[in-house]
Formats: C-alpha cells, structure tokens, sequence
C-alpha cells in the first residue's frame, strides 16, 4: 500500500480545520493549507501549530496546486444553513461545483485519497427511528442539498486510482482557535458562561448525533490511514451510537457543568425542529479499535474551563466574528467581499 505522506488541507483556517491541520501534522504528516481566509480574523485562542499554507479561493485552485500530494482533504465550504439560506447561489458555486472541481482537478493530478467532509444533516427530518449511510436522504436545506449533490457527484470520479470517501460528521462542538457559537453545545455552554442561564428556544426533544472537534480530527486520521480496500468510495456517519442526545439532555448536562447556571425553555413554535438519529454501526465496525475520547458531559465541562481561561464575556459570546452568518454578512457590508464572496482588494 502507498504510504500517504503529503496532504493538502482546504479549509484549514477555519473552524474544524484549525483544529485538525495540527492534529495531522502531530501525526506525522506533511500538511499544507488552502483557505480563502474569510474567518482569518475570527480567533478567540492561538492556534497550537502553524502550517504552510496556499491563500486561495477553491473556485480558483488549479491543478499545479495539487501535484505532489497523495490525499486532499477538503473541508472548505460554506459551512452552515443560514449562509446557505442567504444566497442559494454561493453554496452552489462554493460547496458544490468548488467540490466537484476539486475533485476533478485532484484526480488529474494523481492525487489517490480524498476526503470529503460531509453532514448527517443531509438526512434531513428522519421519520425513521435512526438513520444509516443506506437511509433516504432528505436535505432540508440549500446547505445539506450541496452535500448530498457534492457526494454523489464526486463518487462517480472513483476509480482504483482515486478513492474518494464521504465523511458524514455529526454537529461538532468544542473548542477551536476559530470558534463558532452557532453549533448547537457550544451555543448552549457560550450562553451559560457569560448569562448564567441555558436558554431553549424549542421544546428540547430535538435529536442531535454530537461529536467534539478532536475526536472528528482523529477519526479523519484513521480514515486516510484505513487500507483503500476498506473505504473506497463509501459514506461513513461520523460518531458513536451512544452520542445521539436530545437538545434537553445536553441542556442538562451544560446546567450541571456550569457552576450557578440555570436552564429556561421557551418552547418558540419557530424554532428549530430538525431532528436526527443517527446509526454509527458501520464506522464502528469498519474502525473497531478507534475509542471516542469525548462524551458531552466531558465536552462540556472542559469548554466550560477553556471559556473561564480565555476571560469569555458576553460581548465576545454575541460577537459577530464567532456567528458565521454575521461574520459574512459584516464582509459584505464593508465592501471587503462582493457580490459573489470574492475579495475586493484581491486578496
């Protein structure tokens, strides 16, 4: 089996890249970089490493940037349901034909593993009592659509010389050098530390499969280390069976991790109600020695302690750096971005 050696990483500066680049390079790759830098100012900590790093829009990454590399992982993107909601036409050119670009281009280039960051979201409001990489897909949003279009589109490039696999993460929390409150546990315990309070805007039952920024980054390094023969060209949902909570039990669980704090539910009729189970049978079996290091109870309180370290106000908390939505839509209007999210100053 070819040892993988060099990896480029799309959206490395972002949310959960920042996290994984670093875990990748710990592991003894050779890691590069490629972000727009659109969140490039958005820090609440340090970054722990840095890696070299190719400044660059996806829409106008060319083949000479992915020679010489034998995986990609690509998880730039347009990164939530609101944005996609915003304009239906930045997700389609950014998270769908950006991806399938790159696939294409990445395949020209000889690159043999890719990995593509994808969603458990794309499974939409599941009727079913859970569901697994076989169930319906029923994308809800412009966002979630991307995904689904992205992966089927990608998997019909598979070859023996190209083995793409789909990585299909449940909602992400945790601490990040490019945080984001507007994932649902960092959202609840953001509040908790700087309120006082856990406020639930819907009735809490809600399904949400949880996974911690750490233990995505170190379940995308088994999968790129997996012999090819197990994975190619296969969805996987990224997680355990024992992290699918309701939205009131983790509330619960950021309540009793945070000292004095206390839990509201509102119960808006608009709120949120997307709801999902998810079945992780297949990523277990197929990684039967990888441990998921993190549970929510945990995850909560060590974000409870990262937040009291780093001084978290709630100015900080609201502040519109660490909301995606309101960080582009500041770009937009400050004329740093255009009309198509494209750089003014041609950065």
């Amino acid at each position: 089996m070819e040892r993988i050696k060099r990896v480029l990483i799309t959206g490395h500066n972002g949310y959960l890249g920042s996290v994984m680049a670093p875990e990748f390079k710990r592991e003894g790759y050779d890691v590069v970089g490629l972000d727009t830098e659109y969140f490039g100012e958005c820090s609440l900590v340090r970054d722990t490493l840095s890696v070299p790093s190719i400044h660059k829009d996806i829409r106008d990454i060319d083949i000479d940037d992915l020679k010489g590399f034998n995986a990609v992982v690509h998880l730039a993107a347009l990164s939530n349901d609101p944005i996609g909601n915003l304009n239906a036409g930045w997700t389609e050119q950014i998270n769908l034909q950006g991806s399938i670009r790159l696939a294409e281009l990445a395949k020209k280039a000889g690159v043999r593993r890719f990995l593509f960051s994808s969603s458990c979201i794309m499974y939409g409001m599941s009727e079913a009592a859970v569901v697994n990489e076989d169930s319906l897909l029923d994308p809800q949003t412009e966002y979630a659509h991307s995904k689904v279009k992205a992966e089927r589109a990608i998997a019909e490039l598979s070859d023996d010389n190209f083995s793409p696999v789909f990585l299909r993460n449940g909602t992400v929390y945790g601490l990040s050098p490019r945080m984001r409150f507007d994932t649902v546990l960092n959202d609840l315990v953001g509040s908790a530390v700087t309120t006082g309070k856990v406020t639930l805007h819907s009735d809490g039952k809600p399904w949400r499969p949880v996974i911690h920024i750490r233990d995505v980054a170190r379940a995308f390094a088994a999968v790129l280390k997996a012999p090819q023969s197990d994975i190619h060209n296969q969805p996987f949902n990224t997680g355990a069976n024992h992290l699918n909570y309701k939205i009131i039990d983790l509330a619960e669980m950021v309540v009793e991790a945070v000292d004095g704090c206390k839990l509201e539910i509102l119960s808006h009729s608009s709120a949120d109600q997307r709801t999902y189970k998810a079945d992780f049978t297949k990523f277990m079996k197929t990684f039967p020695n990888f441990e998921f290091e993190w549970t929510p109870e945990k995850g909560a309180q060590q974000l409870y302690q990262d937040l009291k370290n780093c001084n978290l106000s709630y100015s900080d908390f609201t502040n519109k750096k660490f909301t995606r939505l309101k960080w582009l839509n500041h770009l937009l209007n400050t004329c740093k971005l255009d009309n198509v999210l494209r750089w003014t100053n041609g950065r």
